[in-house]
């Protein structure tokens, strides 16, 4: 009986000591000129899942052919993997992203009330932004740099409305001051979100879902959706 009651105890502590963990985000974003590179980290259950997502390709390639995008994926979840992938992302893409999305919330009641609920959870550690340009004339470039200010302050505080920031965002503005156009930025944030709440806001969305009318059915039918589009561009 000792025994059992050991087992148990010690099951309790590693699922509350699982359950109190982080779920560690980290995006970091980088254009200098036509250069891209978008890169996220994911690590969660204290390193024993991690995932990175790297965008070494983003370019603009007409109205027909619209954005490239090259990905590679790679991580321990919980076994070692890798995969890289490369799409080109139109405007009938967009559309059908709109219309996923629209179905998403037909097949979900209040999707928007949980969405909001969950990014309130969502702890930002880290915001750096940082930007250096030149429009080629320099009385253009010193009011552009104070627009960008605006700008820039303006969409940290409508993200301070969704998400908590931890810590005061660091935003910087660089006027250079050249005869040639030139334009550079970088973004570094850094997010937490518990595994408890987080594995709670996935069993919220699945009562949300059964609660709306045929929502599992629904979502079961977008997912196969999705899928068959997925396997539909491969093919092409």
């Amino acid at each position: 009986m000792k025994l059992w009651l050991l087992i148990c105890a010690l099951l309790l502590a590693v699922s509350i000591l699982l359950l109190s963990s982080r779920i560690h985000i980290h995006f970091r974003l980088n254009r200098t000129g036509q250069d891209d590179r978008i890169v996220i980290d994911i690590t969660a259950l204290f390193g024993l899942v991690k995932r990175h997502y790297s965008l070494p390709a983003l370019a603009f390639e007409g109205l027909e052919r619209g954005l490239h995008v090259k990905l590679e994926e790679t991580g321990i979840a919980p076994v070692k993997s890798s995969n890289k992938e490369e799409a080109d992302i139109d405007k009938d893409d967009v559309k059908e992203w709109m219309e996923y999305g629209k179905k998403a919330l037909r097949a979900t009641q209040g999707l928007k009330r949980w969405t909001a609920d969950t990014l309130s959870h969502l702890q930002i550690t880290k915001l750096d932004w940082s930007t250096n340009f030149s429009l080629g004339d320099a009385a253009g470039t010193a009011t552009a740099a104070g627009v960008l200010w605006g700008l820039k302050w303006s969409l940290v505080g409508w993200v301070s409305q969704w998400v908590k920031l931890m810590h005061r965002p660091r935003l910087f503005v660089v006027p250079v001051f050249d005869d040639d156009v030139k334009f550079s930025t970088e973004v570094d944030c850094a997010g937490r979100i518990s595994v408890g709440y987080a594995l709670y806001a996935g069993f919220r969305l699945l009562v949300r879902a059964m609660q709306a009318d045929e929502g599992i059915r629904q979502w079961k039918a977008l997912v196969r959706e999705i899928q068959s589009r997925k396997r539909e561009k491969r093919a092409a």
